[in-house]
């Protein structure tokens, strides 16, 4: 079997040393012969890099192992890059969760204004990714987990219309794994499944089973009820998502026809979620507070003691889903994945040039997108509002107009009113003077 090269960009995350453990453990399947890890803050990236080069001598001492902060080694001779940048870290994040809440207004990562401060900052950090791969690894692929998903999505299209990079979310995935288990089932890969929408932003139409059993009856039963909060929830899930799985119950009641994305709750509930938001401690301080604090623990004391038992590292398992990507890549597999694509007539009564979420099948060549058809008036409506949002963010980011980025945040169904609107910018735009262009 032919052996891969891998950069990671974004080498300094959290989450660097799961998608380690999970290519690993998908060796039989994905075999590598190098991992490269790329970041531009060199202290943190270090840190995470140290104990995933101990983890690797222990269990793979075979793979070329490196990391760098120069963009011409990093990625060099590499066949695929796997990004998750976050440009401005967790401290912008607080900013992007805390100042909509300061105005009543949903404060979430990838969700209204948040979300919109999040896009105006990566779009240039994807960008920059991109070219780089381009410059030093022409015919490699980029498979793109920055968020906010929808709007790099959006600006890749338009301003990298011929790059290979596929968008993905494992969102979904997440869900459909709370899914299976209220069907029954061992896992996803057991169930067969019709989606459309945009990234954050879908319903899923019609689940079989393999064998094309219809499970949406005994599915929908349980979310009507409990939403997506399963059966026995084996892994202790943190109470901020929790309280997102049950929510789940109401967004369905607008449409028992479908089964919809948690991340519905922020559009139509924002009300709700900001009545239970505590804007002096979001869900970004949570993450500072824990996972930060634990996997950074971790591999210094990995590094300290020279061997991987000396901290807890855990495979990240919705990881596994860019190795499904990948290998469908590299091996032409044809396999059947929810992506990220230009919609192009797969929904019919649907913008072609928006950027939907929706089943492909994977091979050399990347999606081919399957066929969705007419969607619900509902949906729709939705969906092309919340497409004219990230259509303006990128325009905005273009243009550099304030005007336009000033729509967008109107635009957005989370926010009231367009004095709101204009106050929340005016707040973020202060809090990002750093990162975006400067609005005219």
């Amino acid at each position: 079997m032919k052996k891969f090269s891998v950069a990671v960009a974004g080498g300094g995350s959290t989450f660097t040393p799961g998608i380690v453990l999970m290519l690993l453990a998908n060796q039989h399947r994905f075999p590598l012969r190098a991992i490269k890890f790329y970041d531009n803050d060199g202290a943190r990236q270090e840190t995470i890099a140290e104990a995933c080069k101990v983890i690797l001598q222990e269990q793979a001492p075979e793979i070329e192992f490196s990391y760098s902060t120069n963009p011409q080694i990093a990625f060099s001779d590499v066949d695929f890059v796997m990004a998750h940048i976050r440009v401005g870290k967790y401290p912008m994040r607080e900013k992007d969760e805390k100042i909509p809440l300061s105005h009543g207004v949903v404060g979430q990562e990838t969700c209204g204004p948040g979300g919109i401060a999040y896009g105006m900052r990566s779009i240039g950090g994807v960008l920059e990714i991109v070219d780089y791969m381009e410059k030093y690894s022409p015919n490699a692929w980029m498979l793109n987990y920055s968020n906010p998903a929808a709007i790099v999505a959006e600006a890749t299209r338009r301003l990298r219309p011929e790059a290979k990079i596929l968008n993905i979310c494992d969102m979904p995935i997440g869900i459909e794994g709370r899914m299976a288990q209220i069907a029954g089932l061992k896992d996803r890969k057991e169930m067969r499944t019709r989606y459309y929408g945009l990234n954050h932003f879908g319903w899923w139409s019609a689940i079989e089973d393999l064998q094309g059993n219809d499970l949406m009856p005994k599915i929908r039963e349980h979310v009507a009820k409990f939403g997506y909060v399963p059966p026995s929830d084996e892994h202790a899930t943190e109470a901020s998502w929790n309280d997102t799985f049950a929510k789940a119950k109401d967004v369905w009641a607008l449409d028992p026809t479908t089964l919809p994305n948690t991340y519905l709750k922020y559009y139509l509930f924002p009300d709700y979620v900001v009545q239970h938001a505590n804007p002096q401690h979001t869900r970004a301080n949570e993450v500072m507070e824990h996972r930060e604090k634990q996997v950074f623990g971790s591999c210094n004391a990995i590094i300290q003691a020279g061997k991987s038992s000396a901290g807890h590292l855990e495979i990240d398992e919705h990881a596994s889903y860019i190795v499904d990507l990948a290998t469908a890549i590299a091996f032409n597999t044809q396999e059947r994945m929810l992506l990220i694509v230009q919609n192009q007539g797969a929904i019919a009564n649907f913008d072609p040039e928006a950027m939907v979420e929706i089943p492909c099948l994977v091979g050399t060549n990347g999606p081919e997108p399957l066929v969705v058809g007419d969607i619900p008036q509902f949906q729709k409506g939705l969906m092309s509002q919340q497409v004219a949002v990230e259509k303006l963010v990128v325009d905005a980011w273009v243009q550099r107009s304030y005007q336009k980025l000033w729509q967008a945040i109107t635009l957005s169904k989370t926010v009231p009113s367009a004095s709101v609107a204009k106050a929340i910018l005016d707040d973020l735009i202060e809090a990002n003077k750093e990162y975006w262009p400067e609005l005219k």
